[in-house]
């Protein structure tokens, strides 16, 4: 086009000179505009994205106050699951000791609560478990550096122990309960879910996991369950709460065990044989006589939640995680 604008004369030339600057402007302008948009789509609203996918945008000062509140909810009010089962316990606990030991653990609760206090000294490592939604955007920084960053400020605000050490043999406190140990998912939709479950070292200590060989089927797994609660003894607290990872690999058993314990107390496992297992092992379980505080009774166990996994023809995982009567974990959706 400019070509032949200058191909007509000096004159002409000039206009074709300016046609070209007109033209850059507008170019430039035009660019200008969809840069700016693009930003505002990004930042003050929701993107949608090629094929009409809205995409939600979550700021990491969201995720650092979810985080913080929950550090401190969880250890100062204790679940209704929870409750409920020290109240149904002991009514069924025939130790007068056992008795006395529920009944000071429900009150324990309740003090808790009212005067938002830990409910134990021991305020956990907290471990966080992260359900991300793939048309979930984070802005505003490191979405791992947010969440610690909210166990940094709830554990501070709400006056709880700080339990971990940067070093594993040299045992410095890091002095603010960081760094969080963090599970994420990846899943469908819109919502960004997090779970703060703290998690005291004397449970912790006693779990154990077990690469079974295939032969040893349900009965193995039974056994190692019920050896494990019997070698814990009174040091993870009881009445426990048992979270059973079966299948996958060494990894992935341990990390069933523990998402295990985020169900709710009693909840039954959607596989009918596995539901099975559940009631037989807390029958089991709570024949060891190990009961409350490890002083004998009938409430050793609240609950027994397994959770299971394909598994390699050649093995058998089994991994036990432990939870104590202060089974906390909180959780909200962003």
């Amino acid at each position: 086009m400019f070509d032949n604008i200058q191909g007509l004369g000096n004159k002409h030339k000039v206009a074709g000179v300016t046609g070209r600057i007109e033209f850059t402007v507008i170019n430039k302008i035009s660019i200008m505009v969809r840069i700016l948009l693009l930003i505002f789509w990004g930042i003050e609203s929701n993107i949608t994205a090629k094929g009409g996918t809205t995409i939600k945008t979550i700021n990491t000062s969201v995720i650092t106050e979810a985080v913080k509140k929950m550090c401190q909810d969880a250890n100062f009010n204790l679940g209704n699951d929870v409750m409920e089962a020290f109240k149904k316990y002991y009514e069924s606990e025939v130790s007068l000791t056992g008795k006395e030991i529920l009944q000071i653990l429900i009150k324990n609760a309740e003090i808790a609560r009212e005067e938002q206090a830990p409910m134990c000294q021991d305020t956990g490592f907290a471990v966080v478990f992260v359900e991300l939604g793939q048309d979930v955007r984070i802005e505003g920084g490191d979405f791992y550096e947010a969440i610690n960053e909210g166990v940094r400020q709830g554990y501070t605000e709400g006056y709880l122990r700080k339990s971990i050490v940067s070093h594993p043999l040299e045992r410095k406190n890091t002095g603010d309960n960081t760094p969080a140990v963090i599970h994420t998912k990846i899943v469908p939709g819109k919502n960004l879910r997090i779970i703060v479950a703290p998690k005291g070292g004397g449970s912790e200590n006693m779990s154990a996991i077990k690469m079974l060989k295939p032969a040893d089927g349900v009965e193995g797994v039974k056994k190692f369950v019920v050896d494990t609660i019997k070698a814990a003894g009174p040091n993870p607290c009881p009445p426990v709460v048992v979270g059973v990872g079966i299948g996958g690999t060494y990894e992935k058993a341990a990390l069933l065990s523990k998402e295990a314990l985020l169900r709710e107390l009693g909840e039954k496992s959607k596989y009918p044989d596995i539901a099975k297992l559940e009631e037989e092992l807390l029958e089991e379980i709570n024949k060891t006589g190990v009961g409350p505080q490890g002083l004998g009774g009938k409430t050793t166990a609240l609950a027994v939640h397994i959770e299971i996994y394909g598994a390699h023809i050649a093995s058998l995982p089994v991994a036990v995680n432990l939870n104590c009567h202060a089974a906390r974990h909180k959780e909200v959706v962003l």
